[in-house]
């Protein structure tokens, strides 16, 4: 049953290419981990060098709410001038509360925080990080000056109307310019090993054909025939995995929206994943917790 319903899913051409891509996106995300966490390392040793002063203590257990940068101790007041110093759009909100000011001399990802989107006060490294911080952590801080902005730019594009695909569908032409954005930015860093390497599995995504076959042959049953253009063979186990993880991510953040978005794109959801046996068992208490905040809006 379930290889059947995954089959039927990915017979819409549509819903295919949106899971792909949401693949490609976290292929991409894993190859980025590693390579923002070494840069942001080496980029907090660089400005402790440059300012020894920045080495002191925070004097007044200081913390961040919005905009409120002026309670700052004089020794945090210079980590902040160090960030917007090295901020390409200073000009822009910076979410100051992503950040523990008194950490900023102490741990590289606290200083990254500072350039990437809001709600990340408790993400402690790159690891719990998705594509999205770590594309507008290379789009905002200078210290990724070698990575042209516009290739950035427009991965990020491409991630934002993926996610917030009200039907979770792209078409052929969408996934061409995907692909085309991609091909820009992993040029540029293919001398890192590990999006050299994220480049790859990405391609062979792109390229395989994921059409299901399901037969009677125990063997057999799961089997994803690619294209002949590919080598890359994988199993229904897995693209239900990616799909599932996919799924997940934008269902946390519908969860999370409490705006206008959010409340458009969550039923349409809601009604994929009870349409779905084998999603409605997956997503159970998820699908509990939204029937309870509907109801407690309901009585509100």
């Amino acid at each position: 049953m379930v290889f059947e319903e995954l089959t039927a899913r990915l017979n819409d051409a549509g819903y295919k290419n949106w899971v792909k891509a949401g693949h490609c996106l976290r292929t991409l995300q894993e190859g980025l981990r590693p390579y923002t966490d070494s840069e942001m390392r080496s980029f907090h040793r660089d400005v402790l060098k440059q300012d020894p002063l920045l080495r002191q203590s925070c004097r007044g257990s200081c913390s961040l709410k919005g905009d409120q940068v002026s309670s700052l101790c004089r020794e945090c007041l210079g980590w902040q001038r160090v960030i917007l110093h090295h901020h390409r759009c200073p000009e822009v909100k910076v979410n100051w509360e992503n950040c523990s000011p008194q950490a900023w001399r102490l741990e590289h990802w606290e200083l990254a925080k500072a350039f990437m989107p809001r709600g990340l006060l408790r993400v402690k490294g790159a690891e719990q990080c998705d594509a999205s911080a770590l594309l507008n952590l290379i789009n905002f801080c200078t210290r990724f000056h070698s990575v042209e902005t516009r290739a950035v730019r427009e991965v990020i594009q491409c991630r934002n109307e993926l996610m917030h695909s009200c039907e979770l569908r792209v078409d052929e032409a969408w996934m061409r310019r995907y692909q085309r954005a991609l091909g820009r930015l992993l040029q540029q860093l293919g001398h890192v090993a590990a999006l050299a390497e994220a480049g790859r599995q990405i391609k062979e995504i792109l390229t395989a054909d994921w059409s299901i076959c399901v037969t009677g042959l125990p063997h057999l049953q799961g089997f994803v025939e690619p294209d002949s253009g590919s080598r890359w063979e994988t199993n229904t186990e897995s693209i239900s995995r990616w799909e599932a993880e996919l799924l997940q991510e934008r269902l946390q953040e519908l969860l999370h929206d409490d705006g206008a978005q959010g409340a458009e794109q969550l039923p349409r959801l809601k009604d994929l994943l009870r349409a779905n046996r084998d999603l409605e068992e997956r997503f159970c208490a998820e699908l509990q917790a939204l029937s309870a905040r509907e109801a407690a809006g309901a009585v509100g």
